[in-house]
């Protein structure tokens, strides 16, 4: 919420806030955000929770209704199947959604034009599955410097894709690294300026690795990678 409040001025005055809580779990985040978006700032929000088992969503819309939170609503659904939202989407965040469904996460922002887009990446496989370079084998050849290797590198390349499409993005600590490794941010704010001289540079760093990048190939198509 800390993280939120830098942001907060960023988001509409005019109209009502949406907000999206992609891969929302129990969704006590999203629970209270609402109430800090809700009761502390009285801001007029309306935030959709969606996650794949229904029984966490039945119990999460059972509570909404106990409470009284009439703008705030779960859905049991395949994120990379939602396609259009009522309503034009202000912000998205994901918390620990895993691989490459933090990239479709950040893809809906990216193509809905959100004004901010907060994301704590989780389980980055892809690029670890693939990575080979003949230059890193100093690395590449341990697994566990392979996979943190990994990791950070699908991170900074999630970030360049979001400066590229013209969001002012930071990476930073989410959370001390003595609760969870899993402890980085990507938080990004639109900016309106796009960058495209940058792709060809990305593609070229991707390459240089022989790795294909879900969040890439969404923005841009394919690489000739295999």
């Amino acid at each position: 919420l800390e993280f939120i409040e830098d942001v907060i001025d960023e988001l509409p005055k005019d109209r009502t806030i949406r907000i999206i809580d992609f891969g929302c779990g129990k969704s006590y985040l999203t629970f209270a955000m609402y109430h800090y978006f809700n009761e502390i700032n009285h801001k007029n929000i309306h935030i959709m929770g969606f996650d794949l088992k229904k029984d966490v969503v039945n119990y999460c819309n059972s509570l909404t209704e106990q409470f009284g939170f009439k703008g705030l609503k779960f859905y049991a659904e395949d994120i990379a199947n939602i396609d259009n939202v009522d309503g034009k989407i202000a912000m998205i965040i994901t918390l620990h959604a895993c691989d490459t469904a933090t990239d479709i996460a950040l893809y809906h922002g990216i193509r809905w034009g959100c004004k901010v887009i907060m994301s704590v990446p989780c389980c980055q496989h892809e690029i670890n599955n693939q990575i080979s370079n003949e230059n890193m084998d100093i690395i590449l050849k341990h697994g566990i410097l392979k996979e943190r290797f990994s990791a950070v590198m699908t991170d900074a390349v999630r970030a360049r894709i979001l400066e590229i499409k013209g969001y002012k993005t930071s990476v930073m600590e989410f959370i001390d690294m003595e609760h969870t490794p899993k402890n980085i941010m990507i938080r990004a704010v639109k900016s309106g300026k796009e960058n495209p001289k940058k792709i060809k540079e990305l593609k070229a760093f991707l390459d240089s690795f022989n790795v294909k990048q879900t969040l890439y190939e969404l923005c841009f198509g394919k690489t000739d990678n295999t």
